[in-house]
C-alpha cells in the first residue's frame, strides 16, 4: 500500500474545476494506474481525499491511498503547483505494521454519514422493501454516526479529563455534482480528533479499506498521526 499527496493550485481555473468535481477527481485517480493494476487487494483499496492546506487559501492537498504506486503526472499537469515538486509517495506498510491495541492516534476522516431508509408509501418498514440512502444532516447525527461505528472498526474516540469526546465535526456540506448516469448528491462531514485502538486488525482494515459510503468520491479515507501531531504530516 502507498499513500501519496499532490498539492493543487486553486489559483488555476483548471484546478478549481477539477477540485470542485469528485467525479473528475475519481476519474483522474483511476487513470493514475494501468488497467491491469489491482484496485483492491487483501490489504486495501484505492481511496482519495481532498484537504485544505492550513494557511493557504489557494492550495489544496489531494491524498491518494492505493495498492500500487501511482503515476500522478496528469493531475500535476492539469491542477498542480507550477514549478513545485510533483507529488510525494510513501510506503504505507510501515504505518499499518505499527498499529497495536492501546495506541492513541490523531486522525482525520472525511465521510458520508448516511443511513438506509425504507420507502413503502408511508407504511411501516418491512423486510424486502426497497431501500434508499439518506444522509445525516445535523452535527449530532453525524457525531453519533461515527461513534456508533467506532467499536466495530477497532477504535474508540478518546476523551478529555472532563469526559468529553476528543472529536470535532466540521466542513459539513451537501455536495452536488454530475456524473455520466446523472446527478449525485452527498452529505459529507470532516471528523478530526484523537482515537484509541481497541482491535489492531480491525483498525488496520479500516485504514486500508475506508469507512462508510461514497469511497469512490473522496469519502472514507482515514489518515492518522501520533497523538499531538498533524494528520497532514
Amino acid at each position: 500500500m502507498y499513500l501519496s499527496r499532490v498539492t493543487l493550485s486553486l489559483s488555476r481555473m483548471d484546478a478549481i474545476a477539477f477540485a470542485s468535481s469528485p467525479y473528475r477527481i475519481h476519474a483522474a485517480v483511476e487513470r493514475a494506474f494501468p488497467p491491469e493494476a489491482a484496485r483492491t487487494t487483501d490489504r486495501g483499496r484505492i481511496l482519495w481525499r481532498l484537504d485544505e492546506v492550513p494557511g493557504a487559501v489557494d492550495e489544496a492537498w489531494l491524498y491518494v491511498l492505493s495498492p500500487d504506486r501511482p503515476d500522478l503526472t496528469h493531475i500535476c499537469e492539469q491542477a498542480g503547483m507550477p514549478g513545485s515538486p510533483s507529488w510525494v509517495t510513501k510506503a504505507y506498510a510501515p504505518v499499518l505494521e505499527r498499529i497495536a491495541s492501546g495506541q492513541l492516534w490523531q486522525f482525520r476522516l472525511k465521510a458520508n454519514p448516511a443511513r438506509k431508509v425504507f420507502v413503502d408509501k408511508g407504511t411501516r418498514a418491512r423486510e424486502g422493501v426497497v431501500g434508499t440512502i439518506q444522509g445525516h444532516v445535523t452535527e449530532a447525527q453525524q457525531r453519533s454516526w461515527l461513534l456508533d461505528r467506532a467499536e466495530a472498526h477497532g477504535f474508540r474516540i478518546a476523551q478529555t479529563e472532563e469526559g468529553f469526546d476528543r472529536l470535532v465535526v466540521s466542513h459539513r456540506k451537501r455536495e452536488v455534482f454530475k456524473r455520466k448516469e446523472g446527478v449525485v448528491t452527498l452529505t459529507t462531514a470532516q471528523f478530526d480528533g484523537v482515537l484509541e485502538v481497541t482491535d489492531a486488525e480491525a483498525f488496520r482494515h479500516v485504514l486500508g479499506f475506508g469507512l462508510g459510503r461514497a469511497r469512490g468520491f473522496g469519502c472514507g479515507l482515514m489518515t492518522i498521526a501520533p497523538a499531538g501531531e498533524s494528520c497532514h504530516a
